[in-house]
């Protein structure tokens, strides 16, 4: 096989001897790396070789992430868990369903894998802007969920060929946490800390110690509860939460939408214990959407994009929340990091986001922080 050779997904599942669906669900978890052309999904031959033998390999077991205990102070907890962490990145537990980001991913968006993830930072670290070890367009990995990044992505590859955006669909917490292992470049948050009432810098500055970085503000949008129509519980806050046999349906630990839960939980004083399906975890805002949707559940936490896509559900904004954008300032990003900033305070990158009702671009661009 050669590295230009691709194939689709019915290629891949008859030379594996597995199903169709296997496949789509290897490309989900992020073991098979893929891309889009037009709406097929692709796999190169290179990749294909890398997955079969990590397959062989022996795998060490999966590093559990830091758990969010409610009653607990969520920034301190976090942070300090994650930062003693030095585990390869395989143990991450990257989120891996792509149901909200594929409504805008256009062609040639690939799909990091997390052992993946790892080697392509490394070489991104050591080499210059534009080149990666073979000297080949550079690859630089992006985390997160959000549309905007590809609407980002599509930009930055439009910008410069040298350059190669790769998506790791995991959260914001992982995403830092990757981070600070040297293994992403760019990272998006949405981590409130509920003692200042301040988004991600709580978390930033505890998780990348040691590290340059600049913070620079991607959106802001609503979040809230997610609800049947027609409100049928009367959840109209976070203290609403309190009522009894409450189905709820929950984000994994680390997310951005589970953070904000527990801190609410914390700080309104309401056990989690309270909560039916608490342990019950979905990876992405229309999934928890989708189960309030079906009566699965009364009540999730989410943004409102995902309301709306999922229908049969009332979105109630509770609050107003900040995407930041973390970038490290190390040997070869200088270049790349101002192309981004370039990007984010451009007029049309701008426009494409206020499509989406409920961005609030006001402050898009704006560096909120360096170290």
């Amino acid at each position: 096989m050669t590295e230009e050779q691709s194939y689709t997904t019915e290629e891949i599942a008859k030379l594996l001897k597995i199903s169709k669906l296997t496949v789509y669900d290897l490309i989900k978890k992020g073991d098979l790396v893929a891309y889009r052309v037009g709406k097929q999904m692709r796999i190169d031959a290179a990749d294909l070789d890398a997955y079969k033998r990590r397959s062989k390999q022996l795998q060490s077991p999966a590093q559990a992430r830091p758990n969010v205990l409610p009653g607990t102070t969520t920034t301190e907890q976090l942070s300090t868990e994650a930062v003693q962490k030095h585990s390869p990145v395989a143990g991450l537990s990257t989120v891996t369903d792509q149901s909200e980001s594929q409504h805008a991913m256009t062609s040639n968006h690939r799909i990091a894998s997390p052992s993946q993830t790892a080697s392509i930072s490394f070489a991104s670290g050591l080499t210059g802007y534009g080149q990666n070890i073979a000297g080949s367009a550079r690859h630089l990995v992006i985390t997160g969920q959000d549309v905007s990044l590809d609407i980002l992505m599509r930009h930055m590859e439009k910008q410069s060929r040298d350059i190669r955006p790769l998506r790791s669909f995991m959260g914001s917490l992982d995403g830092l946490i990757s981070m600070y292992r040297g293994e992403s470049d760019l990272v998006s948050t949405h981590l409130l800390d509920g003692d200042t009432g301040e988004y991600n810098l709580p978390y930033i500055r505890k998780i990348l110690t040691g590290w340059s970085y600049v913070v620079v503000n991607l959106l802001s949008r609503p979040a809230g509860l997610y609800v049947p129509r027609g409100n049928p519980r009367q959840l109209n806050d976070w203290t609403d939460l309190n009522q009894s046999n409450l189905r709820l349906a929950n984000r994994e630990k680390g997310s951005g939408a589970r953070v904000l839960l527990d801190e609410q939980l914390r700080l309104h004083g309401i056990s989690a214990a309270g909560l039916l399906g608490y342990d019950v975890e979905e990876t992405s805002h229309m999934g928890v959407a989708a189960k309030v949707s079906s009566g699965e559940a009364d009540v999730g936490v989410g943004i409102e994009k995902a309301a709306r896509l999922v229908g049969q559900v009332d979105f109630i904004p509770l609050v107003q929340e900040r995407y930041d954008l973390v970038m490290l300032r190390k040997q070869g990003n200088v270049a790349w990091i101002e192309s981004v900033l370039h990007i984010l305070r451009s007029p049309e990158f701008r426009q494409e986001l206020r499509a989406f009702e409920g961005y609030d671009v006001s402050r898009t661009g704006e560096v909120l922080f360096e170290a």
